[in-house]
């Protein structure tokens, strides 16, 4: 799924990851586990902001530390995103600072 600004940019990036031991956190729920799908907005402000849920589920849940600035690299902060879920430990939005 790629969501697209009214130039052309890319504005959204959403993918499938595995959580690693101990999951991600979130805002609403605390830590989820399992398939998860990641889904990165890039958002007013150049922030962006990180959504997760479990895969094929409908709710949607924020990833702890977002929204970010991106620094005119959102699609990195998206990489980064999904690295730390799949290194787990209660992943955090990229560069959050930990609880």
């Amino acid at each position: 799924m790629t969501d697209r600004s009214a130039d052309g940019s890319r504005r959204q990036w959403v993918d499938q990851v595995p959580a690693g031991p101990g999951g991600a956190m979130t805002d609403e729920v605390g830590v989820i586990t399992g398939p998860l799908t990641l889904r990165t907005t890039a958002v007013a402000g150049d922030l962006v902001s990180f959504d997760v849920q479990y895969t094929d589920a409908d709710e949607w849940y924020t990833l702890s530390g977002s929204p970010l600035p991106h620094h005119g690299d959102p699609a990195g902060l998206h990489g980064a995103a999904l690295a730390a879920i799949r290194a787990g430990h209660a992943a955090r939005a990229p560069g959050a600072d930990s609880a």
